[in-house]
């Protein structure tokens, strides 16, 4: 879900247009509807009667209402919605489908007045979209708490290819490891490929559902092949392995859980294989066929499928380089994990002509402020996409802790050398914040659950630097163990990145428990914000597979002297029960000792220290307040008071 978000974005700024131009966009209203229950939501949309698009859109915005009942009770779980359009001439097309998320109010990020956007680009539908036509949403959830609302945008211009030819093939949802094969749903059917095709493909999407005691369908990995003439020309796993990766968390469910190509919140991806060698009057014959998979009993699950064979003309721009998304800096919620930044601005491009693109000349930068200029160079062929890292951005550090909202601009200027054959769709802007601003010196308080592999917890830290260097971590962790580290970092942005390999974060209610990540503050020891993480109650510690944080820090650092001012102890946490956290700044080598005195002045402890960071149980200490003593090599002595409480 990474492209076509901020083209609707600046999209929202322009209504429909009186004499439109290229780059200008038709707003159609479709669906507004609350989804209560299981069926068919229908409404009649009125599209323009003619005209050329570059691209349309289907937007549906997914949102929450409070449902009925005392005491109020929503079903909001993960149910499929699956976008229909239904032809004056009879055809039920699916336009798109995405699967709802576990959204109880009570998670932080779907409060009651929460919006999620999903974007559809269904250009190729452009011959059907038109004149008055019945959009239908499909919702196969047994309860209500959302709501829908479906607009179309079209944007004028001259679309990347023609389509010459449609054609629905297979559709239903289909039990699997019965008694009849699935692959006897998706049998050969001929076809002939109309004048002017260039290219044919089979557009196929798919989602598992329900399970058998292997998990089958919902939670059992298998594969499709797609034949051509009796040939197998393609084969796709029906699985989405990163669901714990979603833009959308925490979640009020086993959101973490990978499925048969879908994961709660997200859309579900459409699946394209070209067809080789088809073009205009080709005779042949096109089917499926799905892994053999007889159930060991105990339920069957089922798919739910749609297959389009569409046939393209030839490109009608020889050179089309164009900006499809801002991944970063953007403060848009399908890129919630990405941000904020506050070193390097990411972009997706993509070649929507007919030549080879092997050099882009950009600028970029705050809107307001003077641009950057960069040169990717590389090699997109036709209608491929890539991901540019642009170089460093140094007003994301000049502006970090600026809590003020900034657009971010990024233009093409050039392509393979010399001006673009299509501009509309060369410029994109995105509303951003800024990272935040820390002090150099600060507390990583890291916990780990019992969750283990190869020996080892599953999770660990790093810090890296705007260079991707690490400078900071913490790996190679025994499970359920707290550790602390004082952290000090020269000025600077860095990236913090918590890693699970188990992809269900340091604490989630359906597997592991007991794991948290808290960064403090150094001197008063509170806790700093991090972007999208929740410390405490039932959504603490949950990120699934990765949380990363970027931040700023502008703190001179680095003492080498026990006599510089810089020089302290402190002990943590105040009062203490189990364990006492005992931190010596200032020095590149610590070597002394530590006296753990009790208010009459008796040593009750005493410890080697050659580490900043001492850990020390309680053990044999009653109730009181106590001093904690250094003393380095030299003599030199620092001390902190800690109280201890039984």
């Amino acid at each position: 879900m990474k492209k076509y978000f901020y083209v609707i974005c600046i999209l929202l700024f322009a209504g429909k247009p009186a004499h439109a131009a290229a780059g200008d966009t038709t707003w159609v209203q479709a669906n507004i509807d609350t989804l209560a229950w299981y069926g068919n939501y229908d409404a009649t949309a009125s599209f323009p009667a003619s005209g050329s698009y570059r691209n349309i859109y289907m937007i549906f915005t997914l949102g929450k209402y409070v449902c009925p009942g005392s005491p109020t009770y929503c079903g909001d779980w993960d149910y499929t919605v699956q976008n229909y359009l239904m032809t004056p001439g009879g055809d039920t097309l699916e336009l798109g489908r995405l699967i709802t998320p576990y959204a109880n109010a009570g998670a932080p990020r779907t409060p009651w007045a929460w919006k999620q956007r999903y974007v559809f680009e269904v250009t190729d539908y452009a011959a059907m979209l038109k004149n008055m036509a019945t959009v239908r949403i499909h919702y196969s959830g047994y309860s209500g708490g959302f709501t829908a609302n479906v607009r179309f945008a079209f944007v004028h211009g001259t679309p990347d290819r023609n389509v010459t030819g449609f054609r629905r093939l297979w559709r239903g949802s289909y039990g699997y490891g019965g008694g009849t094969d699935m692959s006897t749903k998706f049998t050969a059917v001929p076809a002939v490929a109309p004048d002017g095709t260039k290219t044919a493909t089979l557009k196929f999407n798919i989602t598992g559902h329900g399970s058998d005691n292997l998990g089958c369908c919902e939670f059992l990995e298998k594969n499709y092949h797609v034949f051509l003439n009796g040939s197998s020309v393609a084969s796709k796993s029906i699985w989405r392995d990163d669901c714990g990766e979603n833009q959308l968390y925490p979640q009020s469910g086993t959101w973490v859980y990978n499925r048969a190509n879908w994961c709660p919140g997200n859309i579900v991806n459409s699946n394209f294989h070209t067809l080789p060698g088809i073009t205009s009057g080709s005779n042949f014959n096109v089917g499926m066929v799905f892994d053999a998979y007889t159930s060991p009993g105990g339920g069957l699950g089922s798919y739910t499928t749609e297959t389009h064979l569409i046939y393209h003309g030839d490109f009608n721009k020889l050179k089309d380089a164009s900006i499809e998304d801002i991944i970063a800096p953007t403060n848009h919620e399908n890129h919630f994990r990405e941000n904020p930044i506050c070193t390097n601005p990411l972009i997706n491009i993509k070649n929507r002509g007919a030549n080879p693109i092997s050099l882009i000349e950009l600028e970029y930068g705050v809107q307001g402020t003077a641009l950057q200029t960069y040169t990717w160079t590389g090699m997109l062929n036709p209608l491929e996409s890539a991901d540019v890292a642009l170089p460093e951005l140094a007003n994301l550090k000049t502006l970090a802790g600026d809590t003020t909202k900034y657009t971010f601009v990024a233009r093409i200027k050039n392509v393979n050398g010399s001006k673009d054959a299509d501009t509309t769709n060369n410029i994109m802007k995105s509303t951003f914040a800024t990272t935040p601003k820390w002090d150099g010196k600060f507390r990583i308080q890291f916990r780990t659950n019992s969750s283990a592999l190869d020996g080892f917890s599953e999770s660990s830290w790093k810090i890296y630097d705007q260079n991707n260097v690490v400078v900071k971590q913490r790996t190679n962790l025994n499970v359920s163990t707290l550790y602390t580290d004082t952290v000090t970092l020269p000025t600077g942005c860095y990236k913090l990145e918590v890693n699970d390999l188990g992809c269900d974060g340091l604490n989630w209610w359906a597997s592991v428990t007991g794991g948290s990540m808290l960064v403090k503050k150094f001197g008063d020891n509170s806790n700093l914000p991090l972007n999208g993480y929740t410390n405490s109650g039932t959504y603490a510690h949950d990120f699934g597979c990765k949380f990363t944080q970027y931040f700023y820090t502008n703190t001179p650092t680095g003492v080498s002297d026990i006599a510089s001012s810089n020089l302290s102890i402190e002990t943590f946490p105040n009062p203490a029960k189990d364990v006492i956290f005992i931190d010596v700044a200032g020095q590149n080598q610590v070597n002394g000792t530590i006296h753990i005195i009790d208010a009459i002045g008796r040593i009750v402890k005493t410890i080697p220290c050659e580490t900043s960071h001492i850990e020390m149980n309680t053990n044999g200490m009653s109730t009181g307040i106590y001093t904690v003593l250094f003393v380095n090599e030299d003599g030199n002595k620092l001390q902190s008071r800690v109280m201890v409480s039984k």
